[in-house]
C-alpha cells in the first residue's frame, strides 16, 4: 500500500464522514484537489472511470485515481441514518479489498500458466467462444449476420518484427464490453453469456462455450510486452482499439480511424513479443502450436504459411556456347535453354483438419477412419489392435477413444514411469494436457492409447492440473473399465495369435496390476496368460486351467522358476505328474508376487508345490503311520545331522523317482523368490536370513538311497560314510530344488570324492589306483596325493 507523507492518509479520507465533503466549502478543498475527485458544489461525485456518471445516495461506488495511476475504490455509505435517533446503531464500516493492478497481472502472468505455449490454446478458445456466441444469437437475431462473413479464425506472423496476430469473425465488442471485459481482470463475458443462456427459458440447444474463468485473454502477456485489440460488434457501427502492456496499471481505449484496419466484424489481436519469446512469431512453430492445442476445434484455423511450385524459367546463353551452337545449326534449329526454378509465395493455410471422430455416432464411423485418427493423433504407422469408442451419460458425461497399440512405445520392461503422455485430455475439443500422473489411468494400464472430451471437469483456471475430487474418480473407474472391455475383446477373437501378440507386449502390465489395483482383481485374472506342465509351448488362462481341473482337485497348483525348462524338470513336478494333475509354470521374475497377491480364482486357491504341507487329496493315514514308524528314527538321525540347517526332516507325498526335496516353510520365501531378492541391488540382506530360515527336509522313503540310510541309522548311526551320503544328499536337494549352495566348492568336492569311489578300479588295475578317499587313515598326509608330477615319455609329456 503506498504511503503519502505530509497529507492525511488516504484511508483517513475515506472513512471521513461523507457530509464534510458534500458541502459547497468542499468543492475547492485541499484534500479533493489532491484526489483528483471530479465534481462541482453539488450533492453530487463523479468517478473518473465513468464518464461523469452520478454517484450519490446510500452504496455510491466511489474510485479515485491516484498520481501513479493506482486505482482505489470505496464502497460509500451514507451517513444520513446517523441523525435518526430512532434507527439502530452502526454495525461497522464496509470496504472494498485494494489491489495494485500490477502486481495481481504479474500473479497471473508467472503463476496462473505453467508453460508460455498455452497463451495461443488460450486466445484460439476465446476467438472460438466469440464465433459461438455470434452463431447462437444470429438464430434469433439474422441481422447480425449482415456481413455475410464466415465464421474463421486467422493467425499471421512476422518473424522479423516479432509480431503475431490473431483475427477472428465472432461477437466483436462494444466500448463498454471492452471495458467490462478487458479492463476487468477476472471477469468472463462467456461466464456471462452462459448465465444468461440459463436464465432465459427458451436457451435451448448445447452450446460448447469454453472460457469461464475470465483471465485466458491476459495469458498474451506471458509472451508479448504489449497487447493491441481492435475489434468491431455487428451492434456498432463503430470500430474501437483496446491497448495495453505488460506490469502496467492503466490501459487505453480510442475508436480507430485508419481506414487500412477496419474489418467487417469479429477481433484482431495483435501481439508485440517480448525479446525472448520472438520465437513464436515464426509460421511453423504457430501451425505446430494449432495442431497440438486446438486441431478440433469446431471453427476452420488458417495460418499464414510460405508456400511454393516449381516452373520452368529461360536463362541467358553463355556467349561461347551461343556462338558455338551457331555454327552447328541455324537459329529455328536452335533449343531455348531453360531450368526449373521454385517460386515462393505466401497465402493461408487450413491448419486443424483432422475432425474430432468422437464426436461422431460409433456406428457411422469405420475402422479405417479410427484407424487413421491413431495414426495422426499419436504419430504411429502401426494400426491398433484394438478400439473402443464410447459416450458416457448420467452423472459424469465425457465422450472418449481408446486404443491397444501394436507395440510398447516404451519397451516391455518399462513400467516405472506412469507419465507416459498416452492420454490426451481435451475440454470442449481444446487440448488441456497429456501430462497426468494416474489420475485417470493407472500406472499398469499405462500403455493404453486415447482421447477424452469432457465439457464439466474440475480445472484450475489455467485449464493444466486435474483436481482430486469425487468427478475425476468416477471417470478413471470408468475408463478403466472399458479398457478391461477392449481388452478382453482380443482375448476372446477367434485368432488366438492376436492374444498372444498383445500379451508378448503387455502381459507384465496386467500382472502389475494384480499387485496394484486389488479392486479389478475379477477383471484383470481371466486376462492373465501362463505356460503349464501340459502346455509348454503355448500360453493358456485360468479358465482353460479350471476347465481342465479333475474332479477331485481343489486348488490351482503352480511352481516358479527361472524358465519352463528348469520348471519341468523340478522334483517337485514328480507326483503330480503322475497323478496328470496340471501345474502352472510361473517363469517371470513377476508371477509369483502376482498370484500371491491374487490368491484365488473361481473359489480356487493358488498353491505353491514347492512349499510344506502339500495336499494332493490321497491321504492314506494307515500308510503314513507306517512310514512314520519305519523312518520316524531315521528322519531325527538326519535332522541331527543336519542340525540348524533345516527346521524339520518329514516323510515326502510328492516324490516319486527322486530321494529328497527341499521345500520352503509355509509362509517363507521359495527358492525362485529367495533368488530374486537375493539379485536385489538395494536388497535387504537382514530379511533374508529371516524370510528363509524354515526349510523342510523331505525323503522319498521308496527310493533305494533312503532305504540304505534307514539300514544305517538302524545297524550304524556313527559311520562316518553314512553321515557324509546324509551330507551330500542334502547339498544336492538344495541344487536340485532351486536354491543356491553356501558353498559350491565344497559341493563340487564332494561329488568328486563320490565318483573316485564308484568308478575305482572300473577301468584300471587295482595297483595303479590309489586308496577310495573314504578309507584313508586319518594320519596319512594327503600332500603326496595331490601333487601330480608331468613324467617324460620319449619326447612328448603325459
Amino acid at each position: 500500500m503506498h504511503r503519502l507523507s505530509r497529507r492525511p492518509a488516504v484511508s483517513s479520507i475515506l472513512r471521513a464522514n461523507g457530509s464534510r465533503y458534500r458541502s459547497a466549502a468542499a468543492a475547492q478543498s485541499p484534500a479533493s484537489s489532491f484526489l483528483g475527485v471530479e465534481g462541482d458544489t453539488s450533492n453530487k461525485w463523479y468517478s473518473v472511470l465513468t464518464g461523469g456518471s452520478s454517484l450519490s445516495g446510500t452504496g455510491s461506488a466511489l474510485r479515485i485515481q491516484l498520481p501513479n495511476g493506482m486505482l482505489l475504490s470505496k464502497r460509500y455509505e451514507s451517513t444520513a441514518a446517523e441523525s435518526d435517533a430512532s434507527s439502530p446503531p452502526p454495525t461497522g464500516e464496509k470496504y472494498e479489498y485494494q489491489a495494485e493492478v500490477s502486481r495481481l497481472m504479474d500473479l497471473i502472468v508467472n503463476s496462473l500458466y505453467s508453460n508460455k505455449e498455452v497463451f495461443l490454446r488460450e486466445l484460439i478458445s476465446n476467438a472460438s467462444d466469440a464465433c459461438d456466441k455470434l452463431r447462437f444469437l444470429s438464430v434469433t437475431e439474422p441481422a447480425l449476420l449482415k456481413d455475410n462473413v464466415d465464421f474463421d479464425i486467422r493467425i499471421q506472423t512476422d518473424k522479423d518484427n516479432g509480431i503475431v496476430t490473431i483475427t477472428d469473425t465472432g461477437i466483436g465488442m462494444t466500448r463498454q464490453e471492452l471495458i467490462d471485459c478487458l479492463g476487468t481482470i477476472a471477469q468472463s463475458g462467456t461466464a456471462k453469456f452462459l448465465k444468461a443462456l440459463k436464465d432465459s427459458k427458451d436457451a435451448g440447444g448445447d452450446n460448447n462455450l469454453i472460457g469461464q474463468f475470465g483471465v485466458g485473454f491476459y495469458s498474451a502477456f506471458l509472451v508479448a510486452d504489449r497487447v493491441v485489440v481492435s475489434t468491431k460488434s455487428p451492434k456498432s457501427d463503430k470500430q474501437y482499439v483496446w491497448e495495453g502492456e505488460a506490469n502496467a496499471s492503466s490501459y487505453t481505449i480510442r475508436e480507430e480511424t485508419e481506414a487500412d484496419k477496419v474489418i467487417p466484424r469479429g477481433t484482431r489481436l495483435t501481439l508485440y513479443l517480448k525479446r525472448d519469446d520472438k520465437g513464436f512469431a515464426h509460421p511453423e512453430k504457430i501451425q505446430k502450436l494449432v495442431k497440438n492445442y486446438s486441431q478440433f476445434v469446431s471453427f476452420p484455423i488458417y495460418t499464414w504459411q510460405e508456400k511454393g511450385y516449381t516452373k520452368e524459367v529461360e536463362v541467358d546463353e553463355d556467349p561461347a556456347e551461343a556462338k558455338k551452337d551457331g555454327e552447328e545449326g541455324s537459329a529455328e534449329q536452335k533449343k531455348k535453354k531453360t531450368k526449373t526454378v521454385v517460386e515462393r509465395y505466401w497465402d493461408w493455410e487450413l491448419t486443424n483438419e483432422t475432425q474430432p471422430i468422437w464426436l461422431r455416432n460409433p456406428k457411422e464411423v469405420s475402422t479405417e477412419l479410427y484407424n487413421e485418427f491413431y495414426k495422426n493423433t499419436f504419430n504411429e504407422y502401426l494400426e491398433p489392435l484394438a478400439s473402443s469408442h464410447f459416450t458416457t451419460e448420467g452423472e459424469v458425461e465425457f465422450r472418449s477413444i481408446l486404443y491397444v497399440p501394436a507395440v510398447s512405445s516404451s519397451g516391455k520392461d518399462d513400467m516405472v514411469n506412469p507419465k507416459t503422455k498416452n492420454i490426451r485430455l481435451y475440454v470442449k475439443r481444446v487440448f488441456i494436457s497429456d501430462d497426468f500422473d494416474g489420475e485417470l489411468f493407472p500406472r499398469y494400464l499405462s500403455f493404453i492409447k486415447g482421447v477424452v472430451d469432457s465439457n464439466d471437469l474440475p480445472l484450475n483456471v489455467s485449464r493444466e492440473i486435474l483436481q482430486e475430487s469425487r468427478i475425476v474418480r468416477i471417470m478413471r473407474k470408468r475408463l478403466v473399465r472399458k479398457a478391461f472391455d477392449m481388452i478382453l475383446g482380443i482375448s476372446m477373437s477367434e485368432n488366438r495369435e492376436d492374444y498372444e501378440k498383445f500379451w508378448d507386449n503387455y502381459g507384465k502390465y496386467l500382472k502389475l496390476g494384480c499387485i496394484e489395483d486389488r479392486e479389478n482383481h475379477k477383471r484383470i485374472a481371466p486376462l492373465l496368460r501362463f505356460f503349464s506342465s501340459q502346455s509348454e509351448d503355448y500360453i493358456i488362462g485360468l479358465d482353460e486351467y479350471v476347465e481342465n481341473m479333475k474332479p477331485d482337485q481343489k486348488d490351482i497348483y503352480y511352481i516358479a522358476s527361472d524358465s519352463v525348462t528348469s520348471a519341468k524338470n523340478t522334483p517337485f513336478l514328480e507326483r503330480l505328474m503322475e497323478k496328470d494333475l496340471e501345474v502352472l509354470f510361473l517363469v517371470d521374475p513377476i508371477d509369483e508376487v502376482a498370484i500371491q497377491n491374487l490368491k484365488s480364482y473361481k473359489e480356487k486357491n493358488f498353491v505353491d508345490i514347492s512349499k510344506e504341507d502339500l495336499d494332493l487329496g490321497e491321504k492314506d493315514e494307515e500308510k503314513e503311520k507306517a512310514m512314520k514308524q519305519e523312518f520316524g528314527q531315521t528322519c531325527d538321525w538326519i535332522k541331527k545331522r543336519l542340525g540348524d540347517k533345516v527346521a524339520s526332516v518329514q516323510i515326502s507325498n510328492r516324490l516319486s523317482t527322486s530321494p529328497c526335496v527341499l521345500v520352503s516353510g509355509k509362509f517363507g520365501w521359495s527358492a525362485n523368490m529367495e533368488r530374486l531378492m537375493k539379485s536385489q541391488t538395494m536388497g535387504d540382506t537382514s530379511s533374508l536370513e529371516f524370510m528363509r530360515g524354515r526349510r523342510v527336509f523331505e525323503i522319498n522313503p521308496e527310493h533305494p538311497i533312503i532305504r540304505n540310510l534307514n539300514a544305517a541309522c538302524s545297524g550304524n548311526p556313527d559311520d562316518e560314510d553314512a553321515l557324509r551320503a546324509i551330507d551330500l544328499l542334502y547339498d544336492t536337494a538344495l541344487v536340485s530344488s532351486g536354491f543356491t549352495p553356501e558353498n559350491p566348492a565344497q559341493l563340487g568336492s564332494k561329488i568328486y570324492e563320490m565318483m573316485n569311489m564308484a568308478i575305482s578300479g572300473k577301468w584300471s588295475a587295482p595297483a595303479d589306483h590309489q586308496q577310495p578317499a573314504f578309507s584313508q587313515p586319518q594320519n596319512q598326509e594327503p600332500m603326496e596325493a595331490e601333487i601330480v608330477e608331468p613324467v617324460e615319455a620319449g619326447n612328448h609329456k603325459q
